[in-house]
């Protein structure tokens, strides 16, 4: 998918992240911010997921972010 808004499908194939840790980190306020426009839809912002991404660089392991 290439549009500008992708379901968690997409975003666990971009982030190498099962859709359990998606929703674990939706349900914790830890991961990229996402869009519910109906009860049963979620959406996310490529532009965001991939910001979410970059600042979790790390040049070293061991020591906290």
């Amino acid at each position: 998918m290439t549009g500008e808004y992708i379901q968690p499908e997409d975003v666990a194939e971009l982030t190498g992240m099962s859709l359990k840790a998606l929703g674990y980190l939706r349900w914790h306020g830890g991961g990229p911010k996402f869009y519910k426009p109906t009860p049963r839809t979620i959406l996310y912002k490529r532009t965001e997921v991939l910001a979410w991404l970059e600042a979790s660089a790390l040049t070293q392991t061991g020591v906290p972010a």
